[in-house]
Protein backbone atom coordinates (compact mmCIF):
# COMPACT_ATOMS: atom_id res chain seq x y z
CA UNK A 1 0.00 0.00 0.00
CA UNK A 2 1.09 3.54 -1.30
CA UNK A 3 1.10 6.29 1.20
CA UNK A 4 0.27 8.63 -1.30
CA UNK A 5 -1.03 8.67 -4.86
CA UNK A 6 -0.93 11.69 -6.40
CA UNK A 7 -3.63 11.95 -9.45
CA UNK A 8 -2.56 14.17 -12.16
CA UNK A 9 1.23 15.68 -13.32
CA UNK A 10 0.37 19.44 -14.18
CA UNK A 11 2.20 22.03 -11.75
CA UNK A 12 0.41 21.23 -8.67
CA UNK A 13 0.77 17.45 -9.08
CA UNK A 14 4.80 17.93 -9.45
CA UNK A 15 4.93 20.13 -7.25
CA UNK A 16 2.93 17.93 -4.42
CA UNK A 17 5.63 15.19 -5.74
CA UNK A 18 8.80 17.18 -4.54
CA UNK A 19 7.33 17.75 -1.49
CA UNK A 20 5.88 14.46 -1.00
CA UNK A 21 9.47 12.75 -1.82
CA UNK A 22 10.87 15.75 0.70
CA UNK A 23 8.40 14.10 3.33
CA UNK A 24 9.94 10.88 2.59
CA UNK A 25 6.61 9.58 1.55
CA UNK A 26 5.96 6.26 -0.20
CA UNK A 27 4.77 8.17 -3.14
CA UNK A 28 2.90 7.54 -6.76
CA UNK A 29 1.95 9.57 -9.37
CA UNK A 30 -0.63 8.67 -11.85
CA UNK A 31 -0.92 10.46 -15.56
CA UNK A 32 -3.59 10.03 -18.41
CA UNK A 33 -1.22 12.04 -20.67
CA UNK A 34 2.16 10.63 -21.92
CA UNK A 35 3.78 13.83 -20.35
CA UNK A 36 3.64 16.35 -17.93
CA UNK A 37 2.59 19.78 -17.45
CA UNK A 38 -1.46 19.88 -17.56
CA UNK A 39 -2.53 23.14 -19.31
CA UNK A 40 0.84 25.09 -18.88
CA UNK A 41 2.41 22.95 -22.13
CA UNK A 42 -0.39 24.30 -24.70
CA UNK A 43 0.85 28.26 -23.67
CA UNK A 44 3.41 29.62 -26.46
CA UNK A 45 5.10 32.16 -23.47
CA UNK A 46 4.44 32.64 -19.71
CA UNK A 47 5.31 36.14 -18.54
CA UNK A 48 4.45 35.63 -14.68
CA UNK A 49 5.78 32.82 -12.60
CA UNK A 50 8.82 34.35 -11.06
CA UNK A 51 12.31 34.07 -12.39
CA UNK A 52 11.08 31.95 -15.52
CA UNK A 53 10.03 34.99 -17.79
CA UNK A 54 9.24 34.54 -21.16
CA UNK A 55 9.76 30.20 -20.93
CA UNK A 56 7.93 28.80 -23.33
CA UNK A 57 4.88 26.18 -21.63
CA UNK A 58 6.05 23.11 -22.66
CA UNK A 59 9.57 23.88 -21.98
CA UNK A 60 8.61 25.10 -18.11
CA UNK A 61 6.35 21.59 -18.02
CA UNK A 62 9.45 19.75 -19.03
CA UNK A 63 11.40 21.69 -16.54
CA UNK A 64 8.48 20.58 -13.78
CA UNK A 65 8.46 16.98 -14.43
CA UNK A 66 12.79 16.86 -15.28
CA UNK A 67 12.57 18.19 -11.31
CA UNK A 68 10.24 15.50 -10.19
CA UNK A 69 12.24 12.45 -11.83
CA UNK A 70 15.18 13.75 -10.16
CA UNK A 71 13.80 12.18 -7.51
CA UNK A 72 13.26 9.19 -9.11
CA UNK A 73 9.54 9.31 -8.15
CA UNK A 74 7.54 6.97 -9.33
CA UNK A 75 4.94 7.45 -12.49
CA UNK A 76 2.07 5.27 -13.66
CA UNK A 77 0.50 6.21 -16.89
CA UNK A 78 -3.16 5.47 -17.01
CA UNK A 79 -6.43 7.19 -16.14
CA UNK A 80 -8.09 6.70 -12.56
CA UNK A 81 -11.89 5.95 -12.96
CA UNK A 82 -13.26 5.61 -9.79
CA UNK A 83 -11.41 5.76 -5.79
CA UNK A 84 -13.15 3.85 -3.33
CA UNK A 85 -12.90 3.40 0.68
CA UNK A 86 -11.19 0.02 2.05
CA UNK A 87 -13.23 -1.73 4.47
CA UNK A 88 -11.21 -0.79 7.61
CA UNK A 89 -11.89 3.18 6.18
CA UNK A 90 -7.44 3.67 6.74
CA UNK A 91 -6.73 3.91 2.70
CA UNK A 92 -8.46 3.84 -0.59
CA UNK A 93 -8.46 1.89 -3.95
CA UNK A 94 -7.76 3.68 -6.95
CA UNK A 95 -9.23 1.36 -10.64
CA UNK A 96 -7.81 2.61 -13.19
CA UNK A 97 -8.85 2.44 -17.15
CA UNK A 98 -6.87 -1.20 -17.75
CA UNK A 99 -8.71 -2.32 -14.55
CA UNK A 100 -5.58 -2.32 -12.71
CA UNK A 101 -5.23 -0.91 -9.00
CA UNK A 102 -3.78 0.79 -6.27
CA UNK A 103 -4.11 1.08 -2.91
CA UNK A 104 -3.19 3.78 -0.76
CA UNK A 105 -3.19 5.54 2.73
CA UNK A 106 -4.50 9.07 1.15
CA UNK A 107 -5.00 10.15 -2.20
CA UNK A 108 -4.31 14.02 -3.86
CA UNK A 109 -6.47 14.90 -6.78
CA UNK A 110 -4.38 17.29 -8.89
CA UNK A 111 -6.71 16.22 -12.10
CA UNK A 112 -7.02 20.18 -13.26
CA UNK A 113 -9.72 21.82 -15.61
CA UNK A 114 -10.07 22.82 -19.15
CA UNK A 115 -11.09 25.64 -20.91
CA UNK A 116 -14.61 25.27 -22.67
CA UNK A 117 -13.80 25.50 -26.42
CA UNK A 118 -16.04 27.43 -28.91
CA UNK A 119 -14.98 24.40 -31.48
CA UNK A 120 -15.08 26.36 -34.80
CA UNK A 121 -12.58 26.78 -37.81
CA UNK A 122 -9.07 28.02 -36.50
CA UNK A 123 -9.43 27.95 -33.00
CA UNK A 124 -6.98 25.04 -32.29
CA UNK A 125 -4.95 26.72 -35.36
CA UNK A 126 -4.32 29.74 -33.11
CA UNK A 127 -3.89 28.41 -30.09
CA UNK A 128 -0.80 30.58 -28.23
CA UNK A 129 -0.73 31.91 -31.35
CA UNK A 130 -3.69 34.79 -30.92
CA UNK A 131 -5.74 32.85 -29.50
CA UNK A 132 -5.93 32.58 -25.52
CA UNK A 133 -8.29 31.48 -22.46
CA UNK A 134 -6.49 33.93 -19.79
CA UNK A 135 -6.62 37.18 -20.12
CA UNK A 136 -4.55 37.60 -16.70
CA UNK A 137 -1.46 35.56 -18.17
CA UNK A 138 -1.71 36.47 -21.53
CA UNK A 139 -2.98 40.36 -21.83
CA UNK A 140 0.07 42.28 -21.52
CA UNK A 141 1.21 40.82 -24.92
CA UNK A 142 -0.69 42.68 -26.39
CA UNK A 143 -0.50 45.85 -25.34
CA UNK A 144 -2.34 48.71 -27.48
CA UNK A 145 -3.61 46.04 -30.05
CA UNK A 146 -6.94 45.53 -30.58
CA UNK A 147 -8.85 42.45 -29.78
CA UNK A 148 -12.01 40.14 -29.37
CA UNK A 149 -13.36 38.74 -26.09
CA UNK A 150 -16.25 36.22 -26.41
CA UNK A 151 -18.36 35.71 -23.05
CA UNK A 152 -21.01 36.82 -21.02
CA UNK A 153 -20.27 36.02 -17.70
CA UNK A 154 -18.73 37.60 -14.62
CA UNK A 155 -15.63 36.45 -15.67
CA UNK A 156 -15.79 37.54 -19.32
CA UNK A 157 -16.27 40.92 -17.91
CA UNK A 158 -13.78 41.25 -15.61
CA UNK A 159 -11.34 40.06 -18.48
CA UNK A 160 -12.90 42.90 -20.42
CA UNK A 161 -12.05 45.21 -17.96
CA UNK A 162 -8.77 44.00 -17.52
CA UNK A 163 -7.65 44.16 -21.31
CA UNK A 164 -9.56 47.38 -21.50
CA UNK A 165 -6.57 49.09 -19.49
CA UNK A 166 -3.87 47.42 -21.45
CA UNK A 167 -5.55 46.85 -25.34
CA UNK A 168 -6.06 50.08 -27.74
CA UNK A 169 -9.48 48.18 -27.96
CA UNK A 170 -11.55 45.28 -26.70
CA UNK A 171 -14.30 44.12 -28.70
CA UNK A 172 -17.07 41.91 -26.63
CA UNK A 173 -18.99 39.50 -28.44
CA UNK A 174 -22.08 37.50 -26.82
CA UNK A 175 -24.37 35.42 -28.49
CA UNK A 176 -27.17 37.21 -26.60
CA UNK A 177 -28.13 40.87 -25.79
CA UNK A 178 -28.61 39.93 -22.12
CA UNK A 179 -24.96 39.42 -19.94
CA UNK A 180 -25.11 37.06 -17.20
CA UNK A 181 -22.25 38.83 -15.67
CA UNK A 182 -22.60 41.23 -12.26
CA UNK A 183 -25.12 44.32 -13.05
CA UNK A 184 -22.32 46.06 -11.30
CA UNK A 185 -19.55 44.85 -13.81
CA UNK A 186 -22.13 45.72 -16.34
CA UNK A 187 -22.25 49.19 -16.02
CA UNK A 188 -18.25 49.46 -15.42
CA UNK A 189 -18.03 48.00 -19.14
CA UNK A 190 -20.60 50.44 -20.67
CA UNK A 191 -18.59 53.34 -19.47
CA UNK A 192 -15.43 51.91 -20.32
CA UNK A 193 -15.28 53.88 -23.83
CA UNK A 194 -12.54 51.16 -25.67
CA UNK A 195 -15.04 48.68 -25.07
CA UNK A 196 -17.55 47.48 -28.11
CA UNK A 197 -20.37 45.05 -27.06
CA UNK A 198 -21.60 43.49 -30.25
CA UNK A 199 -24.76 41.73 -28.99
CA UNK A 200 -26.56 38.83 -31.19
CA UNK A 201 -22.90 37.64 -32.91
CA UNK A 202 -21.71 34.63 -33.20
CA UNK A 203 -17.67 33.83 -34.00
CA UNK A 204 -18.25 31.66 -37.25
CA UNK A 205 -14.03 31.96 -37.78
CA UNK A 206 -10.49 32.86 -36.87
CA UNK A 207 -8.28 33.30 -40.15
CA UNK A 208 -4.57 34.93 -40.66
CA UNK A 209 -1.16 33.13 -41.98
CA UNK A 210 0.89 32.40 -38.76
CA UNK A 211 -1.39 34.30 -36.12
CA UNK A 212 -4.72 35.81 -35.84
CA UNK A 213 -5.42 38.59 -37.70
CA UNK A 214 -9.35 38.43 -38.23
CA UNK A 215 -12.63 36.86 -37.08
CA UNK A 216 -15.19 35.97 -39.03
CA UNK A 217 -18.47 37.01 -36.82
CA UNK A 218 -22.12 36.35 -37.89
CA UNK A 219 -25.35 38.10 -36.19
CA UNK A 220 -27.80 34.93 -34.74
CA UNK A 221 -30.87 37.41 -35.76
CA UNK A 222 -30.25 39.35 -38.83
CA UNK A 223 -27.43 36.54 -40.47
CA UNK A 224 -25.16 39.56 -41.38
CA UNK A 225 -21.41 38.86 -41.52
CA UNK A 226 -18.63 40.74 -41.03
CA UNK A 227 -14.65 40.82 -40.67
CA UNK A 228 -13.36 41.87 -37.77
CA UNK A 229 -9.90 43.23 -37.80
CA UNK A 230 -8.40 41.74 -33.96
CA UNK A 231 -5.02 40.65 -33.42
CA UNK A 232 -5.70 38.31 -30.46
CA UNK A 233 -8.87 36.64 -29.07
CA UNK A 234 -9.51 35.82 -25.71
CA UNK A 235 -12.02 33.09 -24.88
CA UNK A 236 -13.93 33.21 -21.27
CA UNK A 237 -17.29 30.71 -21.30
CA UNK A 238 -16.29 28.52 -18.77
CA UNK A 239 -13.65 25.66 -17.45
CA UNK A 240 -14.97 22.24 -17.06
CA UNK A 241 -13.20 20.45 -13.91
CA UNK A 242 -11.97 16.46 -14.06
CA UNK A 243 -13.84 15.07 -11.53
CA UNK A 244 -16.02 12.45 -12.98
CA UNK A 245 -14.03 9.76 -11.35
CA UNK A 246 -14.90 11.40 -7.96
CA UNK A 247 -18.61 12.11 -7.85
CA UNK A 248 -20.39 10.87 -4.94
CA UNK A 249 -16.51 10.68 -2.93
CA UNK A 250 -15.84 14.41 -2.06
CA UNK A 251 -18.27 17.59 -2.00
CA UNK A 252 -18.54 19.82 -4.93
CA UNK A 253 -19.45 22.99 -6.07
CA UNK A 254 -22.13 23.20 -8.89
CA UNK A 255 -19.78 23.50 -11.27
CA UNK A 256 -17.99 20.30 -10.47
CA UNK A 257 -14.99 21.91 -8.43
CA UNK A 258 -13.78 19.87 -5.39
CA UNK A 259 -14.62 22.54 -2.23
CA UNK A 260 -11.21 22.93 -0.37
CA UNK A 261 -9.71 25.86 1.09
CA UNK A 262 -5.50 26.53 0.65
CA UNK A 263 -4.88 23.18 2.75
CA UNK A 264 -6.56 21.42 0.40
CA UNK A 265 -8.44 19.61 3.04
CA UNK A 266 -11.77 17.81 1.29
CA UNK A 267 -14.40 16.69 3.48
CA UNK A 268 -13.62 13.10 3.00
CA UNK A 269 -10.48 12.39 5.59
CA UNK A 270 -7.35 10.87 3.46
CA UNK A 271 -8.43 12.57 -0.06
CA UNK A 272 -6.92 15.87 -0.46
CA UNK A 273 -7.02 18.31 -3.78
CA UNK A 274 -4.62 20.90 -4.92
CA UNK A 275 -4.69 23.02 -8.26
CA UNK A 276 -7.04 24.24 -10.84
CA UNK A 277 -9.61 21.28 -9.37
CA UNK A 278 -10.60 23.07 -6.39
CA UNK A 279 -12.47 25.76 -5.62
CA UNK A 280 -10.54 28.96 -5.57
CA UNK A 281 -10.39 32.47 -7.55
CA UNK A 282 -7.02 32.24 -9.39
CA UNK A 283 -6.36 29.09 -11.12
CA UNK A 284 -2.82 30.16 -12.59
CA UNK A 285 0.59 27.85 -12.32
CA UNK A 286 1.97 30.18 -9.20
CA UNK A 287 -1.06 29.02 -7.39
CA UNK A 288 -1.25 25.43 -8.68
CA UNK A 289 2.31 25.05 -7.21
CA UNK A 290 1.16 26.18 -4.09
CA UNK A 291 -1.54 24.06 -4.04
CA UNK A 292 0.71 21.13 -4.22
CA UNK A 293 3.25 22.08 -1.37
CA UNK A 294 -0.12 23.01 0.94
CA UNK A 295 -1.76 19.81 0.26
CA UNK A 296 1.07 17.45 1.45
CA UNK A 297 1.76 19.35 3.95
CA UNK A 298 -1.66 18.98 5.41
CA UNK A 299 -1.07 15.15 4.03
CA UNK A 300 2.05 14.70 6.34
CA UNK A 301 -0.14 16.57 9.40
CA UNK A 302 -3.03 13.70 8.78
CA UNK A 303 -1.08 10.93 8.85
CA UNK A 304 0.83 11.80 11.72
CA UNK A 305 -2.27 12.45 13.38
CA UNK A 306 -4.15 9.33 12.31
CA UNK A 307 -0.77 7.58 13.28
CA UNK A 308 -1.02 5.39 9.92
Amino acid sequence: MKDLVIIGSGPAGLSAAVYAYRGMLDVTVVEKQPFSGGQIVNTEQVDNYLGLCGINGFDMGMKFREHVDSFNVPFTEGEVIGIEQLADKKGFKLTLDDNDTIETKTVLIATGASHKKLGIEGENKFAGAGVSYCATCDGAFFKNKEVALVGGGDVALEDALYLSKICKKVYLIHRREGLRGAKVLQEKMKKTENIEFLPFYEIESINGENVVESLTIVNNKTKEKKELSVSGLFVAIGMEPHTDFAKGIVAMDDAGYIKASEDGITDTPGIFVAGDVRTKNLRQVVTAVSDGANGVYSILSYMEKEEI
